[in-house]
């Protein structure tokens, strides 16, 4: 697998995000070099203020000027990735998302939480078996996050369940959460920027091998910027981290 980023190739297109609240406060250790913390301390922002978005707090339900959603229908869009949707300062605002949430159903909304011990308290009255357009997921980004939040999740109610091993900061054994057979998908990421911690590809394929022994859909959606492959360190650009994790699931569909 060549690692070396050429001239032609060019950065994965924008995915769609909703960020109704911004800022969050460390709770683990795969928050140390938080991403957030790190672009808002580079405009001199506090990220640790949890504050309400002024301008696209409504966003699922903005139009254009042809009277057209903003976010089109069919569109995954990733819901409070600058915050925790379940963080306690948002508690006021939350049930204003879930509405405009439950409106856009032909948008599917991808929640990640370091707080899935808030989940059930966050709920909104008519949650059911969980919303057919939301799919939650729980980050752990070593071995004794999984243990602590993963059974948790186990017994949550929610349309699609996955797992974020990420950043990944050690290989992280999910045989006793995989083989619960609740769990639609899990994915792995290094970590990005200033002091990012080192994302080992012998990891993302132990986990790989384990989702396969399981029948769990896989993804490596990005190496982080300090990456190691075959005792070889690679030095990775941000803008180049998704596309070179797409080199590598291409590597493991072959078998490598």
């Amino acid at each position: 697998m060549n690692l070396r980023e050429s001239k032609s190739e060019v950065a994965e297109g924008e995915k769609m995000f909703w960020n109704p609240w911004h800022g969050c406060r460390k709770c683990s250790p795969g928050c140390l070099n938080c991403y957030v913390y790190y672009l808002d301390g580079v405009r001199d922002k506090d990220a640790s203020v949890v504050t309400k978005s002024k301008t696209n707090f409504n966003l699922p339900l903005k139009k254009n000027r042809f009277g057209e959603f903003k976010i089109p229908p069919g569109k995954e869009v990733g819901t409070c990735f600058t915050s925790d949707f379940f963080i306690e300062d948002a508690d006021p605002w939350r049930e204003d998302a879930w509405k405009m949430i439950k409106e856009r159903s032909d948008v599917n909304f991808l929640i990640c939480t370091k707080r899935i011990a808030r989940f059930d308290f966050c709920l909104p009255r008519d949650w059911g078996d969980g919303y057919e357009n939301v799919s939650v997921a729980v980050s752990c980004e070593n071995q004794e996050k999984a243990d602590e939040r993963l059974p948790i999740f186990l017994d949550i109610k929610a349309a699609r369940k996955y797992i974020f091993v990420s950043p990944i900061l050690e290989y992280v054994e999910l045989s006793p959460f995989l083989s619960s057979g609740k769990i639609d998908m899990v994915s792995v990421g290094g970590e990005s920027y200033k002091n990012a911690r080192v994302c080992n590809f012998d990891w993302v394929k132990r986990i790989k091998k384990t989702c396969d022994k399981y029948g769990v859909e896989f993804d490596f959606h990005q190496t982080g910027s300090n990456f190691l492959m075959d005792g070889k360190f690679y030095k990775i650009k941000h803008k180049y981290e998704r596309s070179q994790a797409r080199k590598g699931m291409e590597y493991l569909r072959n078998g490598k």
